[in-house]
């Protein structure tokens, strides 16, 4: 059976450009890797913050999109997106939050690691979660190294049936059930490490939710390569569901359907990754477009409101 591998990005919906870069690039310290547009509508940015490679399982993507309405989170959603910090910086990012102006719940405990939530500036659900986390820590952004967000630990999906989401991802998308606790069930893939995590969470009862900014728009596994993502496409198209054809997104190829609880899923490669029209020093500079935009460039950069990137600490 072919699988999965882990998160491979989450993509939500913003409001305004600049407020989006001076949280995700300023508060939180990500790296801007990739600065790009929306290739169905190309006047509008396509933000992409993950760590300093740009890897796979870091990578938090946003559609700006200024005079969207806001929508509202419930079942049949992503509600929470969850990052990881090293276990003994919990301290300095409680300083953080409270220096930059950002309300935090209290702590909690949840399947042992200590949580702290809070929204962005477009009500989207945050976590940060202290764990044991092997990743390297990014040098170059206004968090150090030692502090700053190792990837995603876990998204949280609200669905009125759990079990038959469970179900698809334990049976199809190589997943496994490794802990349940107050309504949510954790299912973890490859080595099970933070990256690695979903938590299918019981929405029943609860309205559904709706799409516009503050929302997550899908979320991305991983797959190794092309082959693999076939495999998987097959053997979902196999069980009725209608999924895409292999679209190119330039720094991986994708394919999508609606998981049983109506949250949008995504199939990504790897590779080739977001050094594949920029250097891996200079990723995040520069506005990329693919190959059928360039045409455009001149009225795209026109019509495109110029973003700052916040500086980082050795700036």
């Amino acid at each position: 059976m072919a699988q999965t591998t882990g998160i491979h990005h989450v993509t939500a919906i913003s409001g305004e450009p600049q407020r989006n870069v001076d949280f995700y690039a300023g508060t939180m310290g990500l790296r801007m890797v990739k600065k790009t547009v929306n290739f169905d509508d190309p006047e509008t940015y396509h933000l992409y913050y993950g760590d300093g490679a740009g890897s796979p399982g870091t990578i938090m993507t946003f559609f700006p999109w200024s005079h969207a309405p806001g929508g509202r989170i419930g079942a049949g959603q992503l509600v929470v997106t969850s990052f990881s910090i090293p276990t003994a910086s919990l301290g300095y990012w409680t300083e953080r939050l409270v220096e930059k102006g950002v309300r935090f719940e209290r702590p909690r405990d949840r399947f042992g690691d200590t949580v702290l939530t809070f929204e962005d500036p477009d009500r989207l659900r945050i976590e940060l979660v202290a764990a044991e986390d092997g990743r390297p820590g990014w040098s170059g952004g206004p968090v150090q190294a030692e502090h700053s967000v190792r990837g995603f630990h876990h998204v949280a999906l609200a669905v009125e049936a759990p079990e038959r989401t469970a179900g698809l991802m334990t049976d199809f998308l190589g997943f496994r059930r490794v802990d349940e606790a107050e309504g949510r069930i954790r299912l973890a893939s490859g080595k099970g490490g933070p990256g690695d995590l979903v938590d299918v969470v019981n929405a029943a009862g609860f309205p559904r939710g709706s799409m516009g900014v503050g929302t997550v728009h899908h979320v991305a596994f991983r797959v190794p390569d092309e082959e693999t993502q076939l495999a998987v496409r097959t053997e979902i198209s196999a069980l009725g569901y209608s999924v895409t054809p292999v679209l190119d997104r330039n720094y991986f190829r994708s394919i999508y359907f609606r998981e049983p609880g109506g949250v949008l899923f995504e199939i990504a490669t790897d590779p080739p990754g977001f050094a594949v029209d920029e250097d891996p020093e200079h990723l995040g500079e520069d506005l990329k477009l693919p190959p059928w935009l360039e045409t455009r460039r001149d009225r795209l950069e026109e019509v495109l409101p110029s973003l700052r990137i916040p500086a980082g600490e050795n700036a």
